[in-house]
């Protein structure tokens, strides 16, 4: 390993927060602000973090000053540098607010806000756009039609939140068909217990369609806190209104670039990002080039001229053709995410709902069979689209500083990967050998991807014949292979560092096998398995044994089918992703995934079930005995047989 010592925070939960390479840059600026003892004063923060990168040009000297006199009054007090941090957290998300407010802004930096504790303030506004929004998609639900519709001026939709069902349902609108709804505890009294479960499985299913829940728990939801429940919803929303924001959904969208060469670009770009594209591409073909109040009438009259009318763009009152605007867009059937005031205060989140509904009704892009067919191409066949996925969902999962949106994209400069594994091996980057994007020089980013490279054989990864080029080249292949191997490290960490482990010695995929089936036998249960490829797993029983062994009442087993037919084998399979998230699992895999036995996923799927096992059921050291662990230093692949996996 790499002998560079990264900065240790001792609170777990605020060290998360931050990736090595800024923790080092704001512990360099507390020791510049620090005496002899090594503690900073109050007194003398205000001066030094007005210039940082997320507070500058937007919190001054005196701003910050007036916001530590709210909780302390001795400027002469003195702080460590884990109360620094703290204020930073803090001061950056009242930055965040305060930026939020002063114009419209349909860039990236909705997705990339995090849910955090920090801002308390929430938007009213935002809130009854969100319980209109549910009211309507969730109206005709069994369940919820009892609750609904919600009153936005009161605390109704809190209160419902706190019951998990409305979250769940929430998610199954956006992306459908996420969580089965046969694992969600529905009855109209709930135990805390149940409570838990279904708030659980919202947060593990929240991550498996992109959303940021890198600090909210299952207790944050019970107690519904009104900052973090509208973050998290206002992130589901988003990814529904933006689902079409790709090719593979849109092919129209090609029409946006003006060379097929430009067609790869477009499908790195992240959907807010091709929205921007999109508008731009319709005010540019009006000859409007502004981005102000007056660009939606320009581009609702060029979408649909036989609503438009001179109304809109001859009124000199904001509000007033703010009003007009948004009954233009109701005359293409587009629900109302925004008010008047929203448009003219430049409310970030809900015009970029309001732009996202313009788009689903009416894009005005017409159908180039050329350029389609060259995007039908360069599509990805269904195996590795699914990896991508599942690797993608796990990155943005981990609350590095970068969140991505398309994987082989992403990863080619070298620094997401570098922010990955600093994460699972804190200290192994050496960062003042890397280079952070955008890059203009190639030889930066083979730099950059040849540490990852040498970081990875330093793990003992299989690189045999890779550099740190064929990731720069975006090898699809190689890039896919380093990061099963980054996430199967990962995974066997875990499991080694628990305290149940035998005597410190390496866990390996025949140990996890080995845990399953004595599992399952333990609990009277006749299913076993060879391998990872063991093509009985199909049909989903096994793992429902396994859950159900590690906790009896988290299977229902009423609506379990046999696994026969193809279309039981997929109930059985979305049913198993749920309970699994449903008990704790944090995983990305899809039902596809058990139906056709993919081994890499089945071993993240039955390492997941142990890891939760062995944290909360306090199994003995017995359950991976001694002599199950390989003794060999090297870490093997999955085994193939039963041979090799047996005792």
């Amino acid at each position: 390993m790499s002998g560079f010592v990264g900065v240790v925070v001792s609170d777990q939960w605020l060290h998360s927060q931050f990736t090595q390479v800024e923790l080092r840059g704001l512990h360099a600026n507390f020791v510049s602000a620090s005496n002899e003892s090594g503690k900073a004063t109050l007194g003398n923060l205000p001066s030094v973090m007005c210039k940082l990168k997320a507070l500058k040009d937007i919190l001054s000297a005196d701003d910050i000053s007036r916001i530590l006199s709210e909780s302390a009054t001795d400027a002469t007090e003195e702080i460590d540098f884990e109360s620094f941090l703290r204020l930073y957290l803090d001061l950056q998300g009242r930055a965040t607010a305060k930026l939020g407010n002063t114009k419209l802004k349909t860039s990236s930096s909705f997705l990339k806000a995090r849910t955090t504790t920090i801002r308390h303030n929430i938007s009213e506004s935002e809130k009854a756009s969100y319980v209109a929004h549910i009211n309507s998609f969730l109206r005709e639900d069994k369940f919820l039609k009892d609750f609904l519709p919600i009153d936005p001026s009161g605390n109704a939709l809190f209160e419902l939140v706190k019951g998990g069902v409305v979250l769940c349902k929430l998610i199954n609108v956006a992306v459908p068909g996420t969580i089965d709804e046969r694992a969600i505890n529905t009855k109209k009294v709930l135990n805390p217990w149940e409570t838990n479960e279904n708030h659980t499985l919202c947060l593990n299913s929240a991550k498996a369609i992109g959303c940021t829940v890198v600090n909210i728990g299952t207790q944050d939801l019970v107690e519904a806190r009104p900052h973090l429940v509208v973050g998290l919803i206002s992130q589901i929303i988003k990814i529904q209104l933006l689902a079409d924001l790709n090719l593979k959904k849109t092919p129209q969208l090609v029409e946006l670039v003006e060379d097929s060469k430009d067609v790869e670009e477009l499908l790195g770009l992240a959907p807010e990002k091709v929205l921007l594209k999109w508008m731009n591409f319709h005010l540019k073909k009006a000859g409007y080039k502004k981005q102000d109040g007056e660009a939606y009438a320009h581009l609702l009259n060029a979408l649909a001229p036989e609503h438009g009318t001179t109304n809109t763009l001859d009124t000199k009152d904001p509000t007033e053709r703010a009003n007009l605007i948004i009954e233009q867009a109701e005359k293409l059937d587009c629900k109302r995410y925004v008010t008047p005031q929203d448009i003219v205060e430049g409310s970030p989140n809900l015009n970029l709902a309001f732009v996202a509904q313009i788009f689903q009704h009416r894009n005005g892009l017409s159908v180039d069979t050329k350029k389609i067919s060259f995007a039908e191409m360069m599509e990805d066949d269904a195996q590795t689209s699914r990896e991508e996925r599942c690797f993608r969902l796990w990155i943005n999962s981990l609350g590095t500083d970068t969140y991505i949106n398309n994987l082989f994209d992403s990863v080619r400069t070298g620094w997401v990967l570098l922010e990955v594994l600093d994460k699972i091996a804190p200290g192994s980057v050496n960062w003042k050998q890397a280079t952070k994007p955008p890059i203009k020089m190639p030889f930066r980013k083979v730099e950059n991807c040849n540490q990852v490279i040498r970081i990875g054989k330093e793990l003992n990864f299989s690189l045999v014949n890779v550099a740190g080029n064929d990731i720069v080249q975006g090898n699809k292949k190689l890039i896919l292979a380093f990061l099963w191997q980054l996430m199967r490290f990962t995974m066997l960490q875990l499991l080694k560092n628990l305290r149940f482990h035998a005597q410190g010695k390496e866990i390996t995929d025949a140990d996890i096998l080995n845990w399953a089936n004595k599992k399952v036998k333990s609990a009277g249960r006749k299913s076993q398995i060879d391998s990872f490829k063991d093509k009985s797993l199909s049909n989903g029983m096994f793992f429902l044994e396994l859950l159900s062994a590690v906790e009896p009442r988290v299977v229902n087993w009423s609506v379990v089918t046999k696994g026969e037919t193809d279309e039981d084998k997929k109930l059985n399979a979305t049913y198993t992703i749920s309970v699994a998230r449903k008990l704790g699992c944090s995983i990305f895999l899809l039902p596809e995934d058990i139906i056709e036995v993919n081994q890499k996923m089945i071993l993240t799927l039955t390492a997941s079930i142990m890891y939760w096992s062995l944290q909360h059921k306090a199994d003995t050291p017995e359950t991976i005995p001694e002599e199950d662990i390989a003794a060999s230093d090297e870490s093997p692949a999955a085994p193939s047989d039963g041979e090799n996996a047996s005792s």
